[in-house]
């Protein structure tokens, strides 16, 4: 995967269900999720963050705000990430979770061993390269 990449999903009806794209601030990769993320979607975002992963970054951030949906797979992804990154030395946070999808982190506590960002921190937004 190159440095910054944009990874699709299923294509339905009215486009991809899932996509995730990768851009780089520095050592942080931030990967953008949008669509629905469940069972049958969740291949782009395991590969986006495994191609991230591979670069050792200090710190993945998954900006969430375009993900509308996210099941006990998604939640299952991004926690084996977590302990991925932690275990390379750096970390994964989430930055703005949709009402509907912090709620699915609220009701399992899963919350709780993330940081999370209100939005996605201002030295990271698009175009931002420190």
């Amino acid at each position: 995967m190159s440095r910054d990449a944009t990874v699709t999903g299923d294509v339905g009806p009215t486009g991809p269900r899932l996509t995730a794209a990768v851009r780089w601030s520095g050592a942080t990769a931030v990967v953008t999720v949008t669509g629905e993320l469940d069972r049958d979607t969740q291949e782009p975002l395991r590969e986006a963050l495994a191609g991230a992963l591979e670069r050792r970054p200090e710190r993945i951030v998954v900006d969430c705000a375009q993900l509308a949906f996210c099941d006990s797979t998604g939640l299952n992804l991004l926690l084996t990430t977590r302990l991925e990154a932690i275990e390379a030395g750096g970390a994964l946070e989430l930055a703005a979770l949709s009402p509907p999808v912090a709620r699915v982190f609220d009701i399992t506590g899963v919350i709780a061993v993330f940081t999370v960002y209100e939005e996605l921190p201002g030295e990271l937004a698009e175009g931002e390269q420190p």
